[in-house]
C-alpha cells in the first residue's frame, strides 16, 4: 500500500473509474502532485475537473494535505498525451 493510499481511496470513492497517481513534491508528505484519469471529466472545463477533486479532498486539505498540484485527463486525452 502506498503512503498516499488514503488519497487514492478518497478519489476512487467519488470517481470509481479513476486511475490515480500521487507524488510527494517536497519530501514533506503534504505537498502532493495528483494526476487523475477519469471519464467523469468528459465535457467538463478544467476548473470544473479540479473543483470535483478539491471537493472530494476538502477534509484532507484541512488536515493532512497542505498543497496540491492537480492534473486531470479523460482516458482518451491521457492516451493522447502519453503516446
Amino acid at each position: 500500500m502506498s503512503d498516499f493510499q488514503f488519497v487514492e481511496d478518497i478519489i476512487k470513492a467519488g470517481l470509481p473509474d479513476a486511475q490515480v497517481m500521487v507524488e510527494d513534491m517536497t519530501g514533506t508528505r503534504d505537498h502532493l502532485a495528483i494526476t487523475v484519469v477519469s471519464d467523469a471529466f468528459k465535457g467538463k472545463l478544467l476548473f470544473e475537473q479540479h473543483q470535483m477533486l478539491m471537493t472530494l479532498l476538502k477534509e484532507e486539505l484541512k488536515q493532512r494535505i497542505h498543497a496540491v498540484k492537480l492534473q486531470t485527463y479523460t482516458k482518451e486525452k491521457f492516451e493522447q498525451a502519453n503516446k
